[in-house]
């Protein structure tokens, strides 16, 4: 499968629920290839004796992207437990899309999978705005 065509996205870091996100500026439509996953690309001995970090992203049993640098943008993408976008991996690399119309000024948001939550999240307890929501009243 060939490397997505990202669409010319406008977004911006600022402050979420889970700390730092990224936001859509204008309304993204379902479908669209928002970001790549970016960083120093770890290989075989490497991925086992790299320090550990919250931004490594597993590609392969023997690959990894540490995407700890801030000129990773799409780090900033916060984990929820109800996403609006989705992760694919090509080659080795790291995309992102939108599996939902996104609106203006509407987090960017993905599921990081099972072992990351168990790891990262799940000991603190999820921070995503599906999971702060206070409960609706039963009328």
């Amino acid at each position: 499968m060939p490397i997505p065509k990202l669409g010319n996205v406008k977004y911006k870091i600022k402050k979420s629920s889970a700390g730092l996100g990224l936001f859509a500026v204008l309304a993204i439509p379902r479908g669209t290839w928002i970001i790549e996953y970016v960083g120093k690309v770890l290989r075989g001995k490497e991925v086992t004796e790299h320090p550990a970090n919250k931004y490594l992203f597993e590609t392969s049993r023997t690959r990894m992207i540490d995407g700890s640098q801030r000129l990773n943008t799409a780090r900033y993408i916060n984990h929820s437990c109800k996403p609006n976008c989705e992760v694919e991996i090509f080659g080795g690399r790291v995309f992102i899309k939108t599996i939902k119309r996104i609106e203006a000024g509407d987090e960017l948001t993905y599921d990081y999978g099972e072992e990351y939550t168990g790891e990262y999240i799940k000991p603190y307890g999820c921070r995503c705005a599906p999971c702060k929501s206070p409960p609706r009243a039963s009328l």
